[in-house]
């Protein structure tokens, strides 16, 4: 069976859509169809008889002015180089990505790039229906660059929905021998992450821009842009999903500090929602959030070199059953690394006062945490491991939350306080929740006039922290010890928050180990044994 070959983008094409851009480039492909062709079937993997039929891989492809363009399958996965998708190419037309048979992977050189961007500021109008990004259970997407990240617009969709029998996977690369011709094995940074644009509330912009829809926030890492004035919008949906070896330091020509994370959500909307994800070695954060309400659920972080989840600019969302845990990795120069900054670094706002006010400060609802944090220095910036931060005015509430820390000689702590992470300390409130840190408070002495940090953390006892050494976690190592004697207190059942989005509990902590045999259990036990192996 034949089929057609990879139409390539004519070096005249590309130059002339080069001519002049800045930022975000659209190339509109010159399509090359010489009527030549190239058998891309494959035999049957399980050498069945299949009807006298082959298997048939097709890439996938999408359409441009030009006509279609379409990856090329080398017997084995299906490979894009730069002609199909770049930082210069924006692919305007709905694509999707099938499972591959036989451990088939879709391998990409360059960025993702998914709708036409721009500055609203500058006259460019959000698509209002743009290109949806379809991913299928099963698929794996493979990256070979750190300059490669997949990039969603404002008005366009990520439907990227496994299943726990099939879970997408975003990887290196280097994560398969065959793509590895140095033989140096995947690690943090091998590609750029996900990064999706919604046109959700962020105090980055004024009430102003807002009201006249020229809201127009550029990303720190790469020339892209968010926000705008719908925290219900939606950018589509991620679940089931495994994310590794993302993120990375700044692009070509990015400045210090302009760092990617494994997914970054600007301004997404409550329309959206992010389920059963884990998250695994990333350069930066694990998730990050510039203002909108996405809201997060199921998600498993394990040794990010920063911060598992960062909370920036205003988020309003909602966030339940979330598994986070620092470690170390072998790097590959053979050394031992330690992974994590922050299990959450929270602050509320980048801007304030009455130009900003329609936009208030972060402040999220967030149910049934663990993270294990511990006593060494990230890797990335030689920063301690620490369960959380409070900055920027931030506003929180965070029901059944476990906060573990076996020990520290280096002196390390589980909470800390920067200038005015204490703000609006009356609207930060613990409940039911239980810290076992060897070492509690950071800069401890910031609590305002009168309020000691320990009351402020027990809340008249609704809250306990108990020792180090406390059996607070099963011998899994990860779910919470229901029978332990030192928990005095009981779950939260959260019967007072949304009901269409929370659900009722009756353990403190991300994950029960009166819960074995549930999906969300299999799904921590899989995402820990998987990092401890890396």
């Amino acid at each position: 069976m034949q089929l057609k070959s990879l139409f390539k983008v004519s070096a005249v094409a590309c130059a002339l859509a080069l001519v002049g851009c800045g930022g975000d480039i659209e190339i509109t492909p010159t399509v090359n169809d010489n009527s030549t062709t190239t058998d891309n079937s494959v035999n049957n993997s399980n050498n069945t008889d299949n009807g006298g039929q082959q298997d048939v891989v097709e890439c996938a492809s999408y359409e441009s002015d030009a006509g279609t363009v379409e990856g090329t399958f080398d017997g084995k996965d299906c490979l894009y180089n730069d002609s199909f998708a770049s930082k210069n190419i924006s692919i305007t037309a709905n694509i999707t990505f099938d499972e591959l048979p036989d451990g088939g992977v879709h391998v990409f050189e360059d960025a993702l790039l998914i709708g036409k961007d721009g500055r609203t500021s500058e006259g460019f109008v959000v698509p209002t229906n743009g290109p949806t990004m379809t991913v299928k259970p099963g698929a794996t997407l493979a990256f070979k660059s750190g300059e490669a990240i997949v990039r969603i617009a404002r008005g366009a969709k990520i439907q990227a929905v496994g299943t726990a029998e099939k879970p997408i996977t975003f990887t290196s690369a280097f994560a398969y021998d065959r793509h590895d011709l140095e033989g140096k094995g995947p690690e943090f940074s091998d590609w750029g992450g996900i990064l999706i644009n919604g046109n959700g509330i962020t105090n980055h912009c004024t009430n102003a821009q807002r009201a006249a829809d020229t809201c127009s926030q550029e990303f720190e890492g790469v020339t892209t842009f968010f926000g705008g004035n719908d925290n219900t919008d939606g950018s589509g949906n991620i679940k089931f999903a495994k994310i590794w070896y993302a993120g990375s330091g700044p692009k070509v020509g990015g400045e210090p500090g302009e760092d990617l994370n494994s997914l970054t959500l600007n301004a997404v909307g409550s329309g959206s929602s992010f389920d059963y994800i884990h998250i695994h070695q990333g350069y930066d954060d694990g998730i990050e959030f510039f203002g909108g309400a996405a809201n997060i659920k199921h998600i498993v972080v394990t040794d990010t070199q920063d911060d598992a989840i960062d909370i920036d600019a205003g988020w309003q969302g909602n966030a339940q059953f979330l598994y986070i845990e620092h470690g170390t990795v072998t790097t590959r120069n053979g050394a031992t690394a330690f992974m994590g900054n922050n299990g959450f670094e929270t602050d509320g706002e980048q801007n304030g006062g009455a130009d900003y006010s329609e936009a208030p400060a972060s402040f999220p609802t967030i149910a049934n945490v663990t993270v294990v944090t511990t006593d060494g220095s990230s890797v990335r910036d030689e920063k301690l491991s620490q369960a959380i931060k409070f900055d920027d005015a931030i506003k929180s509430n965070y029901y059944n939350a476990l906060f573990v820390k076996r020990e520290n000689p280096n002196g390390s702590e589980c909470i800390e306080f920067t200038t005015d992470g204490l703000k609006n300390s009356a609207e930060i409130m613990f409940n039911n929740s239980v810290m076992a840190c060897a070492s509690e408070f950071k800069d401890a002495t910031q609590m305002p006039a009168g309020k000691t940090v320990e009351a402020w953390y027990e809340n008249d006892g609704s809250n306990i922290r108990v020792a180090a050494d406390a059996d607070v976690l099963s011998e899994s190592g990860f779910a919470t010890n229901t029978s332990s004697t030192a928990i005095t207190i009981d779950a939260n059942d959260l019967s007072g928050l949304d009901s269409s989005f929370f659900d009722t509990v009756n353990y403190i902590g991300a994950v029960s180990d009166q819960d074995t045999s549930s999906v969300w259990y299999k799904w921590v036990e899989t995402a820990v044994a998987a990092a401890k192996a890396d």
